[in-house]
């Protein structure tokens, strides 16, 4: 009778799970109330399914259940794997899972450099938000001052070349049983990944320009400031693999968590050398350059 029973095949039929609704009803709540949230710094307001909206709370609230999703699945995905159930070809799918993913953001990145490119390269159709005038016919347009980028840029650059080696170290240190390899390398990267954070905050708070003030500013904040939150998310997603490699939780033959978090990086680190060379360096060609 047991032996009816018996598993004789590579594919994981997964336990009944809570978390795709939960994280439906989470995200639904958040999306509708991220846009109340900006109805509420408008003054505005939001009135669906007998509830006004425009409040920052229900924004939150939905994150909160986003985030306490993400923990419990990624939980039992990890239990799964220490039960065994991660075969080869569960694995298999879980990397093409994780190729589809970087797929789709390399899509989300290709939206912002198309608008970079697109007021950048017909200057003459750019409108200004808030002055309601044209660019003059140039790019950058008249009156901005540009930030070097031989400086701070440059500076960061190194730093996210720095944390692509130091991954590419704790991965190798891994395969070859290296513990101790891995926890510097992984330690590192995760250092250097905070200090880019900070450099960027650091230009930002510097910067000459604002988001508001030109189609220059809006279209340099949104593809360097989304790359920037991704730099934060792969840092948090190195920090929890040194925190799983610290109790052990990697084995040369089984570390599909670690590939998942380096392969994000390398995507994050392949993105932010497209942004210094269009944005910085080409985007700003020619234009004076301020002084921070």
């Amino acid at each position: 009778m047991a032996d009816a029973h018996q598993k004789n095949h590579d594919y994981h039929i997964i336990d009944p799970s809570p978390w795709p609704l939960i994280a439906s009803i989470g995200a639904f709540v958040m999306a509708f109330g991220g846009v109340g949230y900006m109805r509420y710094l408008s003054g505005g307001t939001l009135h669906l399914f007998g509830l006004d909206w425009a409040h920052p709370w229900f924004f939150f609230i939905g994150l909160a259940v986003v985030l306490y999703t993400m923990y419990g699945w990624w939980s039992d995905t990890i239990k799964e794997a220490h039960e065994g159930h991660h075969t080869r070809v569960v694995s298999l799918h879980l990397r093409y899972g994780m190729i589809m993913f970087i797929a789709s953001e390399v899509m989300f990145f290709v939206a912002w450099f198309w608008a970079y490119f697109d007021a950048s390269l017909y200057p003459g159709e750019a409108i200004q938000a808030t002055r309601t005038v044209f660019t003059g016919g140039v790019w950058p347009p008249k009156g901005i001052e540009v930030l070097d980028p031989w400086h701070l840029p440059l500076y960061n650059t190194v730093i996210l070349l720095l944390s692509g080696t130091t991954v590419t170290w704790a991965h190798h240190a891994l395969l070859h049983g290296d513990r101790k390899g891995l926890i510097s390398g992984l330690t590192l990267t995760v250092l250097l990944g905070a200090l880019f954070s900070y450099v960027q905050v650091y230009e930002y708070i510097h910067a000459p320009f604002a988001f508001k003030d030109s189609i220059y500013g809006a279209t340099f904040f949104m593809a360097t400031g989304f790359h920037g939150f991704h730099v934060l998310v792969g840092t948090i997603f190195l920090a929890i693999c040194l925190i799983r490699a610290l109790k052990g939780d990697f084995t040369p033959k089984q570390h599909f968590g670690f590939e998942a978090a380096a392969w994000y990086w390398h995507f994050v680190d392949v993105v932010w050398l497209f942004l210094f060379f269009s944005i910085y360096i080409w985007g700003g060609w020619g234009a004076p350059i301020a002084h921070m």
